[in-house]
């Protein structure tokens, strides 16, 4: 390298920075969003901030598994690395193409996230970096390699090093600094190591090769065994502290064949397909998914329609609740767990705020059961995908040992919606109609994020994001984003993935090959705005409309009571025949049956015997039998003929005979009833405790109000005050959009000009702001305004923070000056007496 080359190498990393033209610093901070908030002043506060221990470990958690291992290598090589170096670590003394071929993108990535800076020939990780991931006596390196020489004899006598030489056949030194650098050369000498291990017994070899691939550290007794002696009199194990020796780096890289880790991962691991159906078969069996999902939904919302279960006092459904919601559903408690939180998710339901606190149905409600089909499931599915709370999670325990509930606190995952987009946009990669096998997807999804996986000492226990990788597929197929474990066409729009999987970008080639901006991430699993979320799911929903059924608007009634649905019924067919008989079965096909209770509800919530013959006689494609019309006539006849009302309550009945029935009957003893007059009981027990003990004896009794009206009990009375849906719990600072890196990046150029720009010396400290009288600023300024110069000023806003900028003056007048802000990039005017001196820029020869 030639003296001017040297001159214009960076020599520090926001020298590289600086370099960076603005498509690699929105690069940049994109890919690390956490950089950009606050936005810094300049590439200096940038460089520093990219610097600090938070933020490269958080870069270093989303790094895959061979560009992790790069940085790896590089921690153990020399400071700064030339590339052939770095090479030579990872594709070891033989070489291998593939890690020939992948390493100059993980070399890319680690520039670009600005990991690693300078040029090929001297790579340098960022200090932070490589104290992290550098072997320690603390923290061992993943690659499993002991400190060097250097670091190993730090502590050792300098005749200790001396007798060492002697042993390998070197020449003495005078000082230990030559001698250890003596044996180092050595033991990176492939030749000449090999010719000193070769003459060493086989227990020698046994106990280098259980330190090779690490830990490199062992015990030693105080007299060790002569095969031990060796080693040690040869320095190959160097002593760290009483009893306990290491393997120095140079030996495990030789005995290694020159390789930092024992097996590199250039190629991430295909995810391969376990079972192929036709896409059509998978979009059939997906749209009839999304319309049990939908069917499942709207089953819980009639379930808490009139106020669902109470809040515990620390928030969430109780046990015994998910249970009884599990058994209304028809579905097991983890799968109610997770309609529950979907609707939850997707506003549907929430907690009334009343003091006797209890989850019923949003306002929102409403709304979402009068949009078509497909768009209810979008609206579903959208609030699923993008959502941070995690039913997979309920059972188990927080970190104070706290249980976790259904609807309750500490569900939220903030990486679920990454993960699910991953999962689907893996699942996209495959072929039409291809299910994949789990575990290629959870192994692809380890490489992808390996410091995200399980931690050392944790054995065989699955990392978080492989449970939410097989909660995600339990989920989509649920939902009906999958069908029989494939992608369908609908879930392909909903994460906007293109019909067709699409060829990958190529590799960047060579050394210095630059990475595409958004070359790590598919764009499919890029969280995206609200907007672009809203524009995929109208798409899915689309795509969906053609694939379920036409909503029905008739059943087909059967002598045994009971009605058949064929198929979803629109909705005034479905919300009457709701409530005028109980669903007995569902699937393909929903049986209904009409009991003396259904009939009963339907009569209390205002509908008379005629109108519902009117309703079956209409929708009906088979005559209404007999019996169904002798039930409703039956029922509507004693219906109303008692009426409650309140006293603390009464029955009254201008039928005697059955007042008289209700006293003699046992079970009525509970109600506290005593005739007040022929036609009237009153009773202690409260009107609705009242109505339910006399249905509980066979009568149809109604509720009155206090002017002896009936009152009429719809379905749809409770509801809760307007919910907006939970926010999810973001995963660190949100990437930032195209408009907000343009400003950022113009507002550090700016602030980079003015903290670069050379000025002349001011009076004062170095680095302290220019200080001049008034009467000088003003005739700097007005001199400047002639001149067309640029000044360099100190400024103090109306908040007391004091700033430095470079502004070319236009006019001054009026106690302020307007002038172009080189550090805004923008003409602003500012008050002369907030301004604490100017200084006259640098000439360019200066």
């Amino acid at each position: 390298m030639s003296t001017e080359e040297k001159s214009a190498a960076p020599r520090s990393l926001a020298e590289a920075l600086r370099a960076r033209d603005d498509l690699a610093l929105a690069a940049l901070l994109r890919s690390r969003p956490d950089l950009v908030t606050p936005v810094p002043t300049d590439l200096t506060q940038l460089a520093t901030r990219a610097g600090t221990r938070a933020s490269v470990v958080r870069a270093l958690e989303r790094l895959d598994r061979f560009t992790l291992q790069a940085a790896e290598a590089l921690a153990v090589a020399a400071d700064p690395a030339p590339y052939a170096e770095l090479l030579a670590l990872m594709a070891g003394d033989a070489g291998d193409p593939e890690v020939e071929a992948a390493l100059p993108r993980a070399v890319a990535v680690l520039r670009e996230q600005a990991l690693v800076w300078g040029g090929d020939d001297r790579l340098r990780l960022v200090r932070t970096a490589r104290e992290l991931l550098a072997p320690s006596p603390q923290h061992p390196s993943p690659t499993g390699l002991g400190p060097t020489v250097r670091e190993a004899a730090a502590g050792m006598s300098p005749g200790r090093v001396q007798g060492i030489l002697g042993e390998t056949g070197l020449p003495s030194t005078h000082d230990s600094v030559s001698a250890v650098a003596a044996l180092a050369g050595l033991f990176a000498d492939r030749r000449r190591m090999a010719a000193l291990l070769a003459p060493l017994p086989a227990e020698s070899r046994e106990v280098l090769e259980r330190l090779v691939w690490g830990p490199p550290y062992g015990q030693v007794t105080h007299d060790p065994a002569a095969h031990l002696r060796r080693l040690l009199d040869l320095g190959l194990l160097l002593p760290t502290a009483p009893g306990t020796v290491v393997l120095p780096r140079e030996v495990a890289l030789h005995l290694r064949a020159g390789r930092a880790h024992r097996a590199p991962e250039p190629v991430p691991p295909p995810v391969e397909a376990a079972a192929a159906h036709r896409p059509g078969i998978v979009d059939a069996t997906a749209a009839g998914q999304a319309l049990t999902a939908l069917a499942t939904v709207e089953e819980l919302l009639k379930e808490w329609d009139e106020g669902g279960p109470a809040v515990l006092r620390a928030g969430g459904l109780s046990v015994r609740d998910l249970k009884r919601t599990a058994v209304a559903l028809d579905v097991p408690e983890p799968v109610a767990a997770f309609w529950v939180e979907l609707a939850y998710a997707a506003g549907l339901i929430a907690s009334d705020g009343e003091a006797d606190e209890r989850y019923a149905a949003t306002p929102a409600t409403d709304e979402w059961r009068e949009l078509p089909p497909a768009e209810r499931w979008a609206r579903l599915a959208e609030a699923w995908l993008a959502g941070t709370r995690t039913p997979g999670v309920i059972g188990g325990r927080d970190l104070k040992d706290r249980a976790l509930s259904a609807l309750g606190p500490g569900l939220d995952r903030s990486a679920a919606p990454e993960v699910r987009h991953r999962v689907l946009a893996l699942l996209a990669a495959l072929p039409e109609g291809a299910a994949p096998d789990v575990d290629s997807v959870l192994a692809r999804l380890r490489w992808e994020r390996p410091l995200r996986g399980p931690r050392q000492g944790q054995g065989a226990e699955e990392d978080l994001r492989s449970r939410l990788a097989r909660w995600t597929l339990d989920e989509a197929e649920l939902l009906g984003i999958t069908g029989r474990g494939a992608l369908g066409a609908t879930g392909r729009a909903l994460i906007g993935a293109p019909d067709r999987p699409h060829a990958p970008e190529p590799e960047p080639e060579g050394p210095g090959a630059k990475l595409p901006v958004h070359h790590r991430t598919p764009p499919a699993s890029v969280p995206r705005s609200p907007a672009e979320r809203a524009a995929a799911a109208a798409h899915a929903a689309r795509l969906l409309a053609p694939l379920l059924p036409e909503p029905l608007d008739h059943v087909l009634l059967q002598a045994d009571l009971t009605a058949v649905a064929p198929g979803p019924l629109q909705r005034p067919l479905a919300d009457t025949l709701g409530v005028l008989a109980d669903v007995e079965s569902k699937g393909g096909a929903t049986v209904y049956r009409f009991t003396p209770g259904s009939v009963r509800r339907a009569l209390d919530a205002g509908q008379s015997a005629t109108e519902l013959h009117a309703f079956l006689a209409r929708h009906s494609r088979t005559p209404v039998p007999q019996p169904l019309t002798y039930l409703i006539d039956d029922v509507a006849r004693r219906h109303g003929r008692l009426r409650v009302g309140a006293a603390s309550a009464y029955v009254r009945c201008d039928d005697d005979a059955t007042l008289d029935e209700i006293l003699a009957d046992k079970r009525a003893a509970g109600l506290g009833l005593r005739r007040l007059a022929p036609t009237v009981l009153a009773a202690v027990a409260e009107p609705a405790a009242l109505l339910e003990g006399l249905r509980a004896m066979g009568f149809a009794p109604a509720a009155e109000s206090a002017a002896g009206d009936v009152l009429i009990a719809r379905a749809d009375a409770r509801r809760t005050p307007p919910r907006a849906a939970p926010e999810p719990v973001p995963d660190g600072p949100p990437v930032p959009d195209d408009t907000l890196l343009t400003a950022a990046i113009r507002a550090v150029r700016a602030g980079d000009l003015a903290a670069t720009t050379p000025r002349k010396p001011a009076p004062g400290a170095p680095g302290e702001l220019p200080r001049t009288g008034a009467a000088e600023t003003l005739a700097t300024m007005q001199a400047a305004v002639l001149t067309g110069e640029s000044l360099w000023i100190g400024y103090v806003n109306a908040e007391g923070t004091a700033s430095q900028r470079v502004i070319a003056p236009v006019t001054v007048e009026g106690g302020f000056v307007t002038a172009y802000d080189h550090t805004a990039d923008e003409v602003r005017t500012y008050p002369l007496h907030r301004i604490t001196g100017v200084a006259e820029l640098a000439d360019d020869g200066a």
